[in-house]
């Protein structure tokens, strides 16, 4: 995992505006646990949010006062997304990740208290230990949730089953659980959607309801929700057959169409031949996709 980050391990912090408001989340992308690191994902999480807040169900006013609960937060940029429509948002992860993700939990919501002409229209952030599959770490944030959401939680196949189990634990029969993920292995992506089709009802959020900058082609963004009583695999819209082959259509139309629809919001292979890259201005955003886009590059050059 190491040639996938996307920080420099000297970058210290990421700032990012989020609903108007500027974010300053600290991180330590040299320590040895992914979860201090700010990855693209929550980004695109945070971002997608701000697009469809205006109306419908991420509308600050159908939020207000629901109870979020983020797994694997890291940084707690996700969380912050949601806080700032109005929830009431407990960020959980592992306890070495626990006080980086504290100092950016109390720290950005002081910022946002003093700049928000009224404060009660943010929600909260408190910040919790879960380790997923710990019985105890589940009851102690007293579930069911309205929404479940995490960002890049799923990198690893012995993670797939644990992470399942918890959002089932933390589950009501009408929670929603939002998930965003950067492929970076098929088979572990592959045996992810297995696992989710046979408990949930998925629905891929296409690349129109993103942000118009802040998406990739890589980056997909996961609803989903517990199937009714007596669904049958057969009886849901959305096998798993069927979301791995609409995604797949989706990345390749995304590709084939980024010149001609959004040619600026995008790092394309073009991008690295010549001196286009060189001759222009970019944003920190199409900086951090040229980083991630190298470093897989040097993670396939093999040296002999």
């Amino acid at each position: 995992m190491e040639a996938d980050r996307l920080n420099s391990p000297d970058t210290s912090a990421v700032t990012f505006e989020v609903l108007g408001h500027q974010l300053h989340f600290a991180q330590d992308p040299n320590s040895k646990h992914l979860g201090t690191t700010v990855w693209d994902a929550s980004m695109v999480f945070a971002k997608f949010l701000e697009k469809n807040c205006r109306k419908g169900r991420f509308s600050p006013s159908k939020l207000k006062g629901k109870r979020v609960i983020e797994l694997g937060a890291g940084c707690g940029v996700a969380g912050f997304g949601m806080a700032l429509l109005g929830c009431d948002v407990v960020s959980t992860d592992q306890t070495e990740v626990l006080p980086l993700l504290m100092r950016n939990a109390e720290r950005n919501t002081s910022r946002i208290l003093q700049t928000l002409p009224d404060p009660e229209s943010f929600g909260s952030i408190q910040v919790a230990e879960l380790n997923w599959g710990n019985a105890d770490h589940v009851r102690a944030v007293e579930p069911p949730f309205d929404y479940i959401i995490g960002t890049d939680v799923v990198y690893a196949e012995h993670l797939l089953e644990p992470l399942l189990q918890t959002i089932l634990s933390l589950s009501g029969p009408r929670t929603t659980i939002l998930l965003g993920y950067e492929l970076r292995s098929t088979n572990v992506h592959d045996q992810m959607l297995e696992l989710w089709k046979r408990n949930f009802q998925v629905k891929s959020v296409p690349k129109s309801k993103m942000h118009s900058l802040y998406q990739h082609p890589s980056i997909q963004l996961f609803m989903m929700s517990p199937k009714p009583s007596g669904c049958t695999v057969d009886e849901t819209d959305c096998s798993g057959e069927e979301i791995k082959s609409v995604e797949i259509k989706q990345i390749s139309d995304d590709k084939e169409n980024e010149d001609d629809n959004d040619s600026n919001n995008h790092t394309t292979k073009g991008d690295f031949e010549g001196s286009t890259m060189l001759n222009k201005d970019i944003s920190d955003w199409e900086a951090r996709r040229c980083g991630a886009m190298a470093a897989k590059l040097l993670r396939d050059v093999k040296i002999t």
